[in-house]
């Protein structure tokens, strides 16, 4: 899956499609196929939040009297 804005783009075309549309077709469920959109949406975040929290990785800030030598 994408980035968060393709997560937050699912969440809002799902929602769109099941709040916003009284479109009616005859073999699809329009309403389940904005809440399955929804879902994935959010899913797709809380996985792309877990994984950016596993890749930050903070600098390491030498010791007061660490020597470093430099070639």
């Amino acid at each position: 899956m994408g980035g968060m804005g393709s997560c937050i783009a699912l969440i809002a075309v799902g929602a769109i499609l099941t709040f916003a549309t009284d479109w009616e077709m005859e073999s699809v469920n329009l309403d389940l196929v904005g809440l399955i959109m929804m879902a994935v949406g959010a899913i797709g975040l809380a996985v792309y939040a877990s994984v950016l929290k596993r890749r930050r990785i903070t600098a390491a800030v030498p010791v007061a009297g660490e020597r470093r030598d430099v070639l």
